[in-house]
């Protein structure tokens, strides 16, 4: 059995990337042995569809199930019609997150957790952990980690980076959509509702270490 976790570089000791159609990797593991398959993943700037074709690469692996930061409703779908269990909200290294689903630490997602191209980058280099910047001006940069990101426009994006991104990885620049005032609402809205959950995992694995001590 193997399970399928979205990544910012090829080893265990990666972060789990948030963003599932456009993350650097996919580490293919057997939560038994933790043996693994690095699988590089061809859809980082995809302009579209990136979503669907990263759960076609995967349901190729034969994966039971995949974890992962977010993932959307095309993607979610794809998933799901392939029968692998889709679970969201997941964060620390990849060895971390295996070996808590291996516990039945987490619980299937029962629908998507973000929008339609959710994750889009800025073109800003991930090495330097670009975020959900939203840039005014020249336009609106949807960036791909959890950080200091920065949009097209004249001001600098807003973003926390739990998740650094793999060293010396290549910039991508992939088209910025052009959001109406609702879309953007609702997308700030997805993120806010991302971020608390993170912050709640957060909470509890600091207070797990804390007892542990």
């Amino acid at each position: 059995m193997k399970i399928a976790v979205s990544a910012s570089t090829a080893d265990l000791s990666s972060s789990v990337d948030p963003r599932f159609g456009r993350c650097p990797y996919f580490l293919i593991v057997d939560p038994e042995t933790m043996e693994f398959e690095a699988v590089e993943n061809p859809n980082v700037s995809s302009a579209s569809g990136a979503g669907i074709q990263a759960a076609q690469l995967v349901a190729n692996k034969e994966v039971k199930a995949l974890l992962t930061g977010s993932c959307g409703p095309n993607a979610f779908q794809t998933l799901e019609a392939a029968g692998i269990q889709v679970i969201v909200g997941v964060s620390g290294t990849v060895e971390e997150a295996v070996r808590s689903y291996k516990t039945g630490r987490y619980k299937t997602a029962a629908q998507p957790n973000v929008p339609s191209h959710f994750g889009i980058g800025t073109g800003v280099d991930p090495s330097s952990a670009p975020g959900f910047g939203m840039g005014r001006g020249m336009g609106r940069g949807m960036g791909g980690g959890m950080g200091q990101g920065r949009g097209r426009g004249m001001r600098p994006g807003m973003g926390y980076s739990p998740f650094p991104q793999a060293p010396g990885a290549t910039p991508f620049t992939p088209p910025m959509p052009t959001l109406s005032p609702e879309d953007e609402l609702k997308q700030l809205k997805s993120q806010a509702d991302w971020l608390r959950k993170q912050m709640e995992n957060i909470s509890k694995r600091i207070e797990e270490l804390e007892k542990n001590k």
